[in-house]
């Protein structure tokens, strides 16, 4: 039997797959055109050898499909008419991607390009045949290569000047990436050079480049063999003898470190960045070091290091420039939601930085936050919260010395307090935290890192609605959750991604992991703390909370083709907490919930789940939460014209109960079930991208409610009809 979520999640993609599929992929081509739907290559020679590395020097690109040789958009392109006046076709040829139109001479041009690039990767006098295929209008080009020879390295010997560079060569010859037995190949040869004129600058042998480097090979004297010789010359690839100076190896000289003159800053900080010592051996990696470092800063626009050898010694002088960014202002984010029952959510955040409030890199951040929903023909539906948070940010380990940090990135000490307010018409509730820890970057910035080994709140609930009150006192779960309570606790953060960029123009992805830790320290201490009445340890005569908490999300986004503004961006999402211990459940601010703009976004935040549970009664505006969430969004974004872009997006999700009691058996998590308890939905957005921020709106359509059992399919008939669809405003993408 096919759950019903997926019987009808089927339906609709298959009904979607059906009408894209119905036209044709090349109605739009001119008289005598063809649309290039594939190209193909076959090593006739060598399995081992990757047709990826011919592919990429293919010089006409077909178009790029998404699964099993399949681009829909490519099928919507050719709906519109070739009429490009009326608007309507302009609209469909926004949404889709145009086929490629098949040009014979790029052929012959692909054919030299891979012979040039077999030769630089070591195999001559390969051979490379085309192969037309034309199947009505579409054409399929395979390209047949035959690998041609290569030849093993059987020995290798140096040429260098004598001396100290000799010493110095001859010192790095055991890391050398070329092996006697190794194929003889161009692009090894380019590698070697960088990797051995990178060691020599390093130890000292300033402006010396891999233009110096050249190679002769002789493959006449043995069959199938060469004899490698490497040769490093005083004068560049490009030069004649004429140019030849001997190499000199430096040392550091003067180093000065200028900026702006209205930018007060304390130069010790800047001393204690820079790694560039006079008197030391010149070393290009600690240039590296120290730009990398005053790049962290965040605080200079530009970094310019300057090295200036003198005529008459073997010195060089550096000049450190930093020109300064902007150093403080404000922020502007803004979120707002409403749906078809007439609930409507503003979310507004006011933020003001300042990155050298102390005049040494200190960064401040203070934000003022708002989160309001009402229903504007009902007074007594409302809520409000609003809260004020600060941070302080130093570009040091706090307690350890820099100087115990030899690379590039150095630790930053993060202090951070928040104190937030929320009046419900059920109840009112205050609360403070703060947090110490460090964070930073690895691996050149792809890899982040955030630990709070502490992290602290307090949680108070008053003026409590005496209905909910009574809801509360026969629910342990609920109780557990909405009481009065301390955590103490740490987390860990950590973030890859394989482009650091703000608005990356390229395809990327990242991996996102967090996990919090509370009340494991405390509970060391139970035996000397007080109980309460429900057998909860007490600090401070408040129970602590003890969980487990962590969310682990994936995302990928693929530019399609070579416009940056057309791309699929994925993301998949999954969380889940445990509470044991001093608490029965999770507290409620810890845990998950769906829905909003940058989730379910056919759902307000908080208005989906648990599970199939209807909405609680106990709460006048919904606050569905859960200890379990998954989540899948995909969308499909493209340009529309001048700022505006559109997006089409599917998303599937829900937050489940692990620990429920008798009464809310829907909201309990099930393997067996749950694909019955994923809830989609579908939609369309706007974005108007104006460079320093894009301002989003979405329209978010249910396909499927879990909650509403055998009634909860939503068709075209039903998105006008009460609660079948949500409205999102919000700033940036939504993942």
């Amino acid at each position: 039997m096919v759950p019903k979520t997926s019987s009808t999640i089927l339906s609709v993609l298959v009904i979607a797959i059906a009408l894209v599929c119905s036209c044709s992929t090349t109605r739009v081509l001119e008289e005598g055109q063809y649309r290039l739907a594939k190209n193909e290559v076959e090593i006739t020679n060598d399995r081992k050898f990757n047709p990826k590395e011919v592919e990429k020097y293919i010089q006409q690109k077909s178009n790029t499909y998404l699964v099993f040789g399949w681009n829909p958009f490519l099928n919507v392109y050719n709906w519109s008419g070739r009429d490009t006046s009326k608007f309507s076709n302009k609209l469909i040829r926004k949404i889709g991607v145009a086929p490629v139109v098949y040009q014979p001479a790029q052929v012959d041009a692909s054919i030299d390009n891979i012979k040039r690039h077999l030769e630089y990767l070591g195999y001559y006098h390969s051979d490379v045949k085309s192969d037309v295929k034309v199947d009505g209008r579409d054409v399929d080009v395979k390209y047949t290569v035959t690998l041609g020879d290569r030849y093993k390295i059987d020995k290798i010997t140096f040429s260098v000047p004598e001396g100290k560079f000799a010493e110095d060569f001859y010192a790095d010859t055991t890391n050398i990436s070329i092996k006697r037995g190794d194929y003889l190949s161009e692009a090894d040869l380019e590698l070697e050079t960088e990797r051995s004129a990178a060691w020599m600058r390093r130890n000292g042998w300033f402006g010396f480049t891999k233009n110096y480097y050249t190679f002769e090979a002789d493959t006449l004297e043995r069959r199938d063999t060469a004899d490698l010789q490497m040769i490093i010359r005083e004068y560049t690839r490009n030069q004649s003898p004429d140019n030849a100076r001997p190499f000199r190896k430096y040392n550091f000289g003067n180093v000065g470190i200028s900026w702006d003159k209205d930018l007060v800053f304390n130069r010790r900080v800047l001393r204690n960045m820079n790694t560039i010592v006079p008197g030391d051996m010149y070393d290009e990696g600690e240039v590296n070091t120290t730009y990398s470092r005053l790049s962290a800063l965040k605080l200079f626009s530009g970094v310019s290091i300057a090295l200036n050898p003198r005529d008459t010694s073997d010195i060089v002088d550096c000049d450190i420039t930093l020109t300064r960014s902007r150093v403080q202002g404000f922020k502007v984010n803004l979120e707002g939601s409403t749906n078809s029952n007439g609930l409507i959510g503003v979310s507004p955040q006011l933020s003001y930085f300042h990155k050298n409030i102390f005049h040494g890199g200190q960064w401040l951040n203070l934000s003022f936050l708002g989160n309001f929903q009402f229903k504007s023909n009902d007074r007594n539906v409302r809520s409000d919260e609003t809260g004020v948070s600060g941070s302080l940010s130093f570009p040091k380990f706090l307690g350890l010395p820099n100087t115990l940090f030899t690379g590039p990135n150095i630790p930053r000490t993060e202090i951070n307090a928040s104190y937030t307010y929320q009046n419900r018409p059920e109840y009112t509730r205050k609360m403070i935290s703060t947090s110490f820890g460090y964070s930073g970057s690895l691996s050149g910035g792809r890899f982040y890192y955030q630990f709070y080994p502490v992290q602290a709140k307090i949680v108070r609930l008053d003026h409590l609605d005496p209905g909910f009150f009574n809801t509360l006192s026969g629910n342990p779960f609920m109780r557990d959750a909405y009481q009065n309570h301390f955590d103490l606790g740490s987390s860990v953060m950590v973030y890859y991604t394989t482009c650091a960029d703000l608005n990356p123009k390229v395809s990327y992805q990242y991996v996102r992991f967090q996990l919090d830790a509370s009340g494991n320290v405390a509970s060391l201490f139970n035996r000397y703390m007080k109980s309460d009445q429900y057998g909860s340890r007490l600090i401070w005569g408040t129970p602590y909370s003890q969980y487990l908490r962590s969310e682990v999300s994936y995302g990928k986004t693929v530019v399609l083709g070579k416009n940056s503004n057309r791309a699929i961006a994925l993301r998949v999402l999954a969380g889940v907490g445990h509470a044991y211990g001093n608490s029965v459940t999770m507290p409620f601010e810890k845990q998950f919930y769906s829905g909003g703009a940058s989730s379910m976004r056919g759902w307000q935040a908080r208005t989906l789940g648990p599970g199939r549970a209807k909405a609680d009664t106990s709460f006048v505006i919904p606050s569905q939460t859960g200890d379990l969430k998954m989540e899948v969004n995909l969308e499909y974004r493209f340009p529309l014209f001048w700022k505006l872009y559109g997006a089409l997006f599917l998303d599937m999700g829900n937050v489940w109960n692990i620990k429920t009691s008798e009464d809310d058996e829907a909201g309990r998590f099930s393997f067996d079930d749950f694909q019955d308890t994923m809830a989609s939905n579908t939609g369309f957005g706007l974005r108007m991208d104006l460079n320093f921020l894009i301002l989003r709106l979405d329209v978010g359509l249910k396909t499927y409610d879990p909650s509403k059992g055998e009634d909860g399919t939503y068709g075209f008939a039903d998105w006008t009809k009460r609660d079948a669809y949500a409205i999102h405003f919000g700033v940036g993408y939504p993942f």
